[in-house]
């Protein structure tokens, strides 16, 4: 009997040890995994870190406000079979080579058992997930054109993603493990940005930990500055060659932590008028 994969984190990737015990458990039970959590905190780096751990490949498929369960399914290339009935020398007879597999396709049939990352689900319509249960509980579709089954090879580990613009359909969320990741803390947050920028030094890390969790909480912001966005920040910090103690007094290179314009005057005046500890 072959031994239950175990995901453990990487070194590129610092997972809390109830992550890493949540997706152990979806894997272990064959259930999709449905992450939530504020933009930035690494939610599609998970699946990537998922991937590296467990050493499979990752497909990726990026859901948008236009996608439908079909896309990910397979293609049927009517305009190219037209195409070559008209000016061609192929035989469109055979319907299946016009036939293209999805994202979610791929994964069914891959002959090595992958990692499938289905992104930002909630962009698409509410329809969307409730399309896709039967093919992610049986793990097969049909092809109606071709008369065929595509039943999964291995299956995948699936894992899915929300930013929680939308709520999801009660059925599909009863065949998820759900998950949601926490903002870090000041001590995580401080491992994290050492896995992307090593070497910093010690005092400009301080003061830029200390700068940011000010600035989320300046009441106000429509948009707080993330995880990802605080790597950025305190690399455009080295690079610019600030003096730690600047950002003590300011924010240098704001933009880099807020993208609206009214974030920025918010900002601006919380600093202005000494608000800041």
């Amino acid at each position: 009997m072959s031994q239950p994969l175990t995901y453990s984190g990487t070194s590129d990737y610092i997972a809390a040890p109830d992550l890493m015990q949540t997706v152990n458990v979806a894997v272990q039970l064959s259930r999709p995994l449905l992450i939530k959590g504020e933009p930035g905190t690494g939610k599609t780096m998970l699946a990537q870190s998922i991937a590296r751990g467990l050493d499979m490949p990752l497909i990726v498929w990026n859901v948008k406000s236009t996608t439908k369960a079909q896309d990910g399914l397979y293609l049927y290339d009517t305009v190219q079979r037209l195409y070559d009935g008209q000016f061609g020398d192929r035989d469109v007879s055979d319907i299946s080579q016009y036939i293209k597999p999805g994202k979610l396709g791929e994964a069914f049939k891959s002959e090595q058992r992958v990692v499938l990352l289905i992104d930002e689900i909630d962009k698409a319509d509410l329809e969307f997930p409730n399309d896709l249960l039967w093919e992610l509980d049986q793990m097969e579709f049909s092809i109606p054109e071709t008369h065929e089954t595509v039943a999964a090879v291995h299956r995948p580990i699936v894992l899915i993603t929300s930013n929680a613009e939308k709520e999801l359909p009660d059925a599909f969320l009863r065949r998820c493990v759900f998950h949601y990741i926490e903002f870090p803390d000041d001590e995580m947050m401080r491992r994290i940005v050492h896995v992307h920028v090593p070497r910093l030094d010690k005092r400009l890390l301080d003061l830029a930990i200390q700068a940011f969790y000010w600035l989320r909480d300046v009441p106000g912001l429509q948009k707080k500055p993330s995880t990802s966005e605080l790597i950025d920040w305190v690399q455009a910090l080295a690079r610019g060659g600030v003096d730690p103690q600047e950002i003590a007094t300011r924010l240098p290179f704001m933009g880099v932590l807020l993208k609206k314009d009214h974030d920025v005057d918010v900002a601006q005046r919380a600093l202005a008028g000494g608000r800041r500890r």
